[in-house]
């Protein structure tokens, strides 16, 4: 069993009841991977969104917008 102090949680995105303009924030270090989890994540709800990477009280993360 491998004990990795640096692994990422698994990502759950809040899409259900999101209005348009809406957002959340992840922290990740994994930036990159998690734009592209919640973008195709977000197709399967047939919503559009945007994500960045983003800092938040000095956490570095991934904004996500629902933008349709």
């Amino acid at each position: 069993m491998s004990n990795n102090l640096f692994s990422e949680p698994i990502w759950l995105f809040p899409f259900d009841g999101m209005e348009v303009g809406d957002s959340f924030f992840i922290p990740t270090l994994k930036s990159a991977e998690a734009i592209y989890s919640a973008v195709e994540a977000s197709k399967k709800h047939n919503l559009r969104v945007k994500a960045f990477a983003a800092m938040k009280d000095g956490i570095m993360g991934i904004r996500v917008w629902r933008v349709n």
